[in-house]
Formats: C-alpha cells, sequence, structure tokens
C-alpha cells in the first residue's frame, strides 16, 4: 500500500472519530470509555484527487492498568513504520499531559511526516489554547474538530503533499474476501496470527478482545486474499454494552461483504446453537462456507472420530449440508493451511459458471430418471434451464406449472447439481419460471 496516514496518541482523544470522517464512514467504534481501539484498523480515504489509506490505532500508554497495554503499543508502533504521514493527535480540551510528553519522544524517532493535531478545539477559546502543544517541539498544532470536521481540510491540504503517486480508489477491489466467524475465544485470532506470521490481531485468553473487524492482505497458493478477523458472537441476550453490541454489528457487516466465511468452532465444545445461528447467517447472505473444528490438539479420539463427528453435524445441519469441515488446530498448527486451501476451492465453487448446454445435458438426464411428481393430475414438464450472472450459483428453470415444484424435489435438484459439478460449500439457489 502506498499513501498511508496513521493515527495515533494517547487513549480517548479522539483518534477513531478522526479516523471515520476521513473515511466517510462509521467504521471504528468510537465510545467515550478509553481503549475501545485496539487492533490497527485500516480505511480507505480521498482528498483532492488523492486517494490514501487511513490507519486507526488504539491509545499508546506506559504504565497503565490495562492488560493490552504492550500489545496496543506493538500495534501502534507497527502503525508508524507502515505510515507515510502520521498524525499526532493531542486534546485541546485536557489540554497538554505528561501522556503526551511521553508519545512525543517516540513519535519523533519515526523520522516520518508528523503532524500535530488538536482535536476537539470546536470553539475560539479552545483554538487558541493549542498554543500550549508548541512545547511538544512538533510544529504548528492543527486546531480541527473530530466531530463537526472544522478544520480538517486544512489539516489534508498539507498531508497530501507528502504523498509521492495519487495513490490506488480501492487497493482492495476485486481481491476475494474470506472472513473468520465464529463465538467469542474460539481462536480466530490466533489463526490469523499464525497465518499471517504477525501478530497482526491482539490474542489473549479474555473473550471479547477483538472489537473491530481486521482486514489483512493474504497471498498463499498463488493467489491474493483479504482475511478479515472479526470479534465474536455471542447470543443477544449476552450482550451487554454498546461496544460488543457495535462490535457485533461490525462482524455482521464483514460477513456480508465477504465472499466466503470460515465459520470456527470449539472442538471441546462442538456443534452449539450459537454456532447454528452463525451459519444460518451466513447460508442467509448467500456466502460460501467452510467450518473449521478448532482446537482438535485438546479431543480425545480414535480412528473413527472425525467421520462420527462429521456425520453427525451434517446432519444437524442439513439442509444446510453442503459445507466441507476440517479438524484443525491452531496451536498445533495442524491442518490450518488445509483450511485455507479448502477456503479457496469454496470461492472457486461460489464463482463457478456452467455452460448452458452443459448444465441442460446434465440435468435433464438427472430429471428423466427421477421426474417432478405430477400435481392433481397434472404432469410437470422442465424445459431447459440457465445460470444467472450472480454472486453465488443461482439457477432458473422454466416449466409449465413452477408453483407446484415442491421443497423435495428442490432438494434432489439441488443434489444432482452438486454431484454432477461440485459446489461445495457453495450455496444453491433454484427459480422456476413458467414456459
Amino acid at each position: 500500500m502506498s499513501n498511508i496516514v496513521a493515527i495515533v496518541g494517547r487513549p480517548n482523544v479522539g483518534k477513531s472519530t478522526l479516523f471515520n470522517r476521513l473515511i466517510k464512514e462509521r467504521q471504528a467504534i468510537m465510545d467515550d470509555q478509553s481503549g475501545v481501539t485496539r487492533d490497527r484498523h485500516y480505511g480507505h480515504a480521498f482528498w483532492t484527487e488523492q486517494y490514501f489509506t487511513v490507519i486507526d490505532t488504539g491509545g499508546y500508554v506506559v504504565g497503565s492498568e490495562d492488560v493490552f497495554e504492550d500489545a496496543i503499543r506493538e500495534q501502534v508502533e507497527i502503525a508508524m513504520e507502515e505510515a507515510t504521514v502520521i498524525l499526532f493527535m493531542v486534546d485541546s480540551m485536557s489540554g497538554l499531559t505528561d501522556l503526551d510528553k511521553d508519545f512525543a519522544n517516540v513519535v519523533r524517532k519515526s523520522k516520518k511526516p508528523v503532524f500535530l493535531v488538536a482535536n476537539k478545539a470546536e470553539t475560539v477559546e479552545r483554538q487558541h489554547a493549542t498554543a500550549e502543544f508548541y512545547e511538544l517541539g512538533l510544529g504548528d498544532p492543527y486546531p480541527v474538530s473530530s466531530q463537526t470536521g472544522h478544520g480538517t481540510g486544512d489539516l489534508l491540504d498539507d498531508v497530501v503533499k507528502h504523498f509521492k503517486t495519487a495513490g490506488i480508489e480501492d487497493p482492495d477491489a476485486g481481491i476475494p474476501k474470506i472472513s473468520i466467524l465464529g463465538r467469542p475465544n474460539v481462536g480466530k485470532s490466533s489463526f490469523l496470527n499464525v497465518l499471517t506470521g504477525k501478530e497482526r490481531s491482539i490474542v489473549t485468553d479474555i473473550a471479547g478482545t477483538t472489537r473491530d473487524a481486521i482486514n489483512t492482505h493474504y497471498k498463499a497458493f498463488g493467489k491474493d486474499f483479504i482475511l478479515v478477523d472479526t470479534a465474536g458472537i455471542r447470543r443477544k441476550a449476552k450482550v451487554k454494552d454498546a461496544i460488543e453490541f457495535y462490535s457485533t454489528l461490525r462482524t455482521v457487516k464483514a460477513m456480508e461483504e465477504s465472499d466466503v466465511v470460515i465459520v470456527m468452532l470449539d472442538a471441546t465444545r462442538g456443534l452449539e446453537a450459537q454456532d447454528m445461528h452463525i451459519i444460518g447467517m451466513a447460508h442467509k447472505a448467500k456466502k460460501g462456507i467452510l467450518i473449521m473444528i478448532n482446537k482438535w490438539d485438546l479431543v480425545e479420539k480414535d480412528s473413527k472420530t472425525v467421520d462420527k463427528l462429521r456425520k453427525e453435524m451434517l446432519e444437524r445441519l442439513a439442509p444446510m449440508d453442503y459445507m466441507p469441515i476440517i479438524f484443525a488446530s491452531v496451536v498445533e498448527k495442524q491442518r490450518i493451511f488445509q483450511v485455507m486451501e479448502k477456503a479457496m476451492e469454496v470461492y472457486e465453487n461460489k464463482t463457478k459458471k456452467i455452460t448452458t448446454s452443459r448444465l441442460n445435458e446434465v440435468m435433464q438426464a438427472e430429471i428423466e430418471k427421477y421426474p417432478p411428481p405430477a400435481h392433481r393430475g397434472k404432469h410437470i414438464k422442465i424445459k431447459y434451464m440457465i445460470q444467472l450472472p450472480t454472486p453465488s450459483p443461482t439457477f432458473v428453470m422454466f416449466c409449465n406449472y413452477p408453483k407446484h415444484i415442491k421443497e423435495p424435489y428442490v432438494r434432489y435438484l439441488e443434489n444432482r447439481m452438486r454431484d454432477n459439478f461440485g459446489f461445495e460449500g457453495a450455496p444453491i439457489t433454484i427459480f422456476f419460471r413458467e414456459k
């Protein structure tokens, strides 16, 4: 990525609000509680014919009681290393603090262009008060209001002068997106970190560590993908605070924007009702689906355990029983790359196109073997079929009495399509039209 702007600073100065302002979306979760943002969060922005990437970061602090303190600092430092320009944000309402002074020493070491952004400067008095930030030795402070947008235009006018290229409108356009979903604490962030070989997401034993949907570019088997780490989804009744509520919304949004969903389960707990709910959401959204059973190393097993559990799960999931199941262990690095290889196969299956001639040749033979049951003495004849140019496999079958074709026969047709054309992990939709 080129043209990267990293927003850094101590906790609760308004970094996520500015991030959302620059990318013109409410992507990052905002709350008056400090420490809401933990991982690096990326978005795309545009200003005066210049495209650039914006990174939101957690609050940089030393000596706090926050168990995530060290991990957040590491994420901030990585963001500054990646950045073309650094926006060091301070709070004109609370004024200069010792944390600002300590972090200024860190920022100076980066050797990158640094803009001192004095946020919450909505009034003339606060704009004048920003003069105290000259003490940091980082040049003129830019009085802005992330909330209203005041002053951000002048700031961006000067920021884009440091870009060497016009940038790319959307660096992620056309790249398949795979999201990792599941209940809290099943190992989603650990899985992402092992795949990428980096501490991309903060990992702890505390459920709910990941809050935003974290996008990461990933290349394997000669193909580019975007992996999306998401917050764990709990039952609605257990969601108690606003931060977790918005985390869940971000997760659902990430799922809806994905091509393939890896639903991760905990092998020690098996397929639970909430897992079924998550799989059902992905199925309803017409996403490619792969089930990954993590922590397989913690389960006592024999040579028959895998086949037995797979059969039991697919029976419970029916009619959503078209998805592959892989038993893996992130800790032991067991079959994790097989998971990604299979996810790529699911993507290929989801985007697979069958020619009309081949489709009719194969399926008409299957229909002749088992024609649709007659309705009140009326014989139903399916005359021909086509595949529609949709994101997931969708077919239209033309017949004389479309309203009289029942669900069991639709299931038969779907199963015959899977037998003949594959489509493992991909949802199939069949419509019937009168001809």
